[in-house]
């Protein structure tokens, strides 16, 4: 058993600072990489672009990434895990085995964790009387069966822990919890038990405090957020794990940004629910017996964890199609911005209803008075405001009124008040709407599977 494993995060989305990973395995020592691509829109949109191109429905952003870091992670020994997979692993690693092969790396070992896409098998499931209700609603699934764009279940971290035993350089994953990608490496090189649930809370925790990349090292920081250094060279942040479960969260020191209390605890609020209750496939961590002690420079301890066993259920992240959308801008300028911006949403309305379009919702708000903050905005001094943007969006099932709707914006710059700028949106188009459907299955109809791939 190692004394300690360095875990470093390398994207906290899809789309999240391409040079990070590249910092994280050249500027200092780390064991392993972990990498977080998926939200729950992005399965929806790798579905879709697996159903028009068998060889997408993966983060394209891999292979390129890997052209620059697979060959120093090979050398440095440092594995590699991400969900990056989508709902295509196969295909992503069909790709990095070819960037394995432009660098002549031989004896790289791929693991891939599959069976979490279950849109095939919706309707065998419901046969199992599983309904997978909407956890907000409590509505059966069957009553957008014909509109399931994607269906997938959150693994957790054992099928990774598998994958490294099976001697995996590098893991590749369809919808695996972002706590997961963490908590796997310490279960394995740690060798903690499966129902030991105070460490696997330690690990979640961990996992949960890395999994939106520079946000836990000073990145979005509400607290004193001038006072980060160097943020144009962020550092992500690293989990120091310990077999005890005491974590340090840190970074490395050559890298910008800060690790503290302040950083780490705001990482750590966000997006729990109940934080007594953090509910996860291997655990149910307790987010109230967090302690942190800050040990050194951009060195903060996270210990005395507790949980509890984990639930009979894995949630299930599904997408479908609810019609269209679209959205148009038109910006005000000095005087009177907001008082002109208002009068056009108040004309555009009007002749939207004299069309007789039809729209679900129509949504108005005005950029730089209320559409941070909505209806707690406070009334300002318009003398003040340099300029407004009246930003409005319909939404409904109706494709020609939403279609109509984009027709009806830019009339308004010479059939509205005066001072329209520049800075119009054009024509708005319509947009498909990809709805979120949560819901919950229990363990015993899914099983993951670990497969592994060679050069």
């Amino acid at each position: 058993m190692k004394d300690k494993i360095r875990i470093g995060s390398g994207q906290g989305f899809w789309g999240d600072l391409i040079d990070a990973p590249y910092h994280q395995v050249t500027a200092g020592e780390i064991d392993y990489l972990v990498m977080d691509y998926l939200a729950e829109v992005t399965m929806s949109i790798l579905q879709k672009q697996k159903n028009k191109n068998p060889k997408l429905g993966y983060a394209r952003d891999i292979p390129e990434l890997m052209d620059r870091i697979l060959p120093i992670c090979k050398k440095k020994r440092i594995k590699i895990i991400t969900n990056g997979g989508g709902v295509n692993p196969e295909a992503c690693a069909d790709s990095i085995l070819e960037v394995a092969k432009k660098h002549n790396i031989t004896n790289l070992k791929i693991a891939l964790v599959l069976g979490d896409n279950i849109l095939n098998r919706i309707d065998d499931v419901i046969s199992h009387d599983c309904q997978l209700n909407n956890m907000e609603t409590g509505e059966s699934i069957s009553i957008i069966r014909d509109k399931l764009l994607s269906a997938n279940v959150y693994f957790g971290a054992m099928p990774i822990v598998e994958a490294l035993q099976k001697g995996a350089d590098l893991v590749i994953t369809g919808r695996t919890t972002d706590t997961g990608l963490t908590l796997a490496p310490m279960i394995y090189e740690f060798g903690w038990y499966k129902n030991n649930y105070d460490l696997l809370s330690a690990g979640t925790v961990a996992g949960h405090i890395l999994e939106c990349g520079g946000q836990a090292s000073g990145g979005n920081l509400l607290a004193d957020w001038r006072s980060v250094p160097d943020i144009a060279n962020i550092g992500f942040p690293i989990a120091e794990a310990y077999p005890n479960g005491e974590i340090i969260i840190t970074k490395h020191e050559s890298l910008g940004g800060k690790v503290s209390i302040e950083t780490v605890s705001e990482q750590l609020v966000y997006e729990i629910g109940d934080p007594k209750n953090y509910i996860t496939p291997d655990c149910v961590a307790d987010f109230t017996s967090i302690k942190l002690e800050e040990v050194g420079k951009d060195r903060v301890k996270v210990y005395g964890i507790k949980g509890l066993p984990e639930t009979e259920f894995y949630k299930v992240s599904c997408s479908y199609s609810s019609g269209y959308s679209a959205v148009g801008t038109l910006t005000y300028s000095w005087p009177d911005a907001l008082s002109k911006a208002k009068k056009a949403d108040e004309i555009l309305r009007k002749r939207l209803e004299n069309l007789n379009l039809k729209f679900d919702e129509i949504r108005t708000e005005f950029v730089g008075y209320n559409s941070c903050h909505g209806p707690l905005s406070t009334d300002i001094d318009e003398d003040r405001i340099n300029e407004v943007m009246l930003r409005i969006a319909v939404r409904g099932e109706d494709y020609k009124s939403i279609e109509r709707f984009g027709k009806e914006m830019a009339p308004l710059i010479l059939t509205g008040p005066p001072s329209v700028t520049g800075f119009a949106g054009g024509r708005p188009k319509p947009a498909d709407v990809v709805a979120y459907w949560p819901a919950l299955i229990p363990k015993k109809l899914v099983e993951p599977k670990v497969e592994i791939v060679t050069t």
